[in-house]
């Protein structure tokens, strides 16, 4: 099977010939052809197949209201005791709805709520639990007139259920549909956005060595796969965002070379999202305290975030808006030249 990388690039300066990258900020004029053998070279843009082509440069549709032709920001929120970084801070059905409004007026673009968490070794939290924590909250901010959509973050059809008629807008599932078989039909009958995020093996179990042949080239096999799974599900495709699951089944390593390739993802026709946020290969590369607190991983989460803007990334699942929106705001200023 051929796979095209493309080069993404911000340049003012574009040369004839260069193409739009999924409609976004980025463009390409070669992109990198990769085989399960290795890289076989630069190829022209203009020498593409047509249908890499097509799914390279197509722009992507809105996702809950929220066209995609520029950088967007998901704010989490963990209404959970036990969360890798913020467990138990916003655990309170109060505190976490003030929190989720402050992460709106400070520029988040969607509110990514869960109730379970998935860190390497948590266990699996009950349906009616899950609910209880996130259908309440999900419902204080509709009703209070929350500017950003929110989106569920579950892998339970029973949970995004609850989420969904208390007013979320869009499913986010680290299982990719794969935990809870519900869920797609779920997605399809509601007609909503659903993120597909690889992961290998439950959050349990993800991080027992980690293994892959090539961990850019099969994480894409399996988004593609979890994506024909869903469209035939009756998920549309312009309803279909996938995440490549950083942290989720992988070593530092392996998440570097997941960082590196990203831009082969848009090969897949859908937006992307990235959720690096404090992850511990920020605190394993970045050295110092962070290594052991995931609060104090906040720098390498603004670089990990701007490199995948770079990479014409749509969606970046982030704890820290303030500092990721202003990163965010003087990296457009830098590259494109915008006004304050």
């Amino acid at each position: 099977m051929d796979y095209f990388r493309p080069i993404a690039m911000t340049d003012a300066a574009r040369p004839a010939g260069a193409l739009p990258l999924a409609g976004g900020w980025c463009w390409f004029d070669r992109a990198e052809h990769l085989t399960r053998a290795g890289s076989r070279g630069l190829v022209a843009a203009a020498d593409l197949p047509a249908e890499a082509c097509a799914r390279l440069t197509a722009p992507r549709a809105p996702l809950a209201g929220l066209t995609l032709k520029t950088p967007r920001l998901m704010g989490i929120l963990n209404v959970t005791p036990d969360s890798f970084s913020d467990g138990g801070r916003f655990f309170a059905a109060e505190v976490a709805r003030v929190h989720a409004a402050e992460m709106a007026a400070d520029g988040a673009d969607i509110l990514d709520i869960g109730g379970e968490s998935t860190r390497p070794g948590a266990a699996d939290v009950v349906e009616a639990d899950e609910i209880a924590r996130t259908a309440p909250v999900i419902a204080a901010l509709v009703a209070g007139g929350i500017a950003a959509p929110v989106s569920i973050d579950t892998r339970k059809a029973a949970v995004a259920r609850a989420a969904l008629d208390a007013g979320a807008a869009m499913v986010n599932d680290v299982a990719a549909l794969t935990y809870d078989r519900a869920l797609g039909a779920l997605v399809a009958e509601r007609d909503v956005p659903v993120c597909l995020m690889h992961a290998r093996g439950t959050p349990a179990t993800m991080q027992d060595d980690p293994r892959y042949d090539d961990v850019l080239l099969d994480v894409y096999d399996w988004l593609d796969e979890r994506i024909a799974a869903a469209e035939a599900l009756g998920i549309a495709r312009g309803r279909i965002v996938v995440d490549p699951g950083i942290g989720f089944g992988k070593t530092a390593a392996h998440n570097l070379a997941l960082l590196r390739g990203l831009s082969l993802f848009h090969s897949l026709g859908v937006p992307v999202l990235l959720g690096a946020s404090r992850k511990r290969f920020i605190g394993t590369y970045g050295g110092g305290t962070a290594v052991a607190r995931a609060d104090l991983r906040g720098p390498g989460t603004v670089a990990v975030t701007l490199a995948g803007v770079a990479q014409g990334v749509q969606i970046h699942r982030v704890h820290d808006i303030v500092e990721t929106r202003q990163a965010l705001r003087l990296w457009q200023a830098v590259t494109f030249g915008a006004e304050p």
